[in-house]
This record gives C-alpha cells, structure tokens and sequence, in this order.
C-alpha cells in the first residue's frame, strides 16, 4: 500500500524496483498531472528520480 512505501527508498533496483519504463511512464503522469516537464537531458535527472521525496521535491520547486 501506499503507507507502506519509504519516501526516501531508490526508485530504482533494490529499492522499490522500477525499471527505465517505469520511469517513462511516471515522467508523462508528472506532465500531465503537474505540467512539470523532467527533461531526459537534465543533469540532475538521476538526482530527481532518486526516490519519492527527491521527485515530489522537485514537482514543488517547479510548480514555485
């Protein structure tokens, strides 16, 4: 369940296991949710995309 999942967990390997898909799909829900585009070609991309709270960090630093 959603209470279940550590905010400060990776999203990736042997965190919570997301693959690169899964970062795809998630990147487009942001957009679409939030109007935040992550741009692929972003230096911190990795960095944002850390764990959950790095990733909502991010979405509230764009939306100001």
């Amino acid at each position: 369940t959603v209470d279940e999942i550590d905010n400060h967990a990776p999203l990736f390997n042997d965190g919570l296991g997301l693959d690169s898909i899964d970062a795809l799909e998630l990147g487009l829900a942001i957009r679409k949710k939030y109007n935040v585009k992550i741009e692929a070609e972003n230096e911190e991309v990795v960095k944002i995309f850390s764990s959950v709270a790095t990733l909502a960090d991010y979405i509230k630093t764009a939306l100001g």
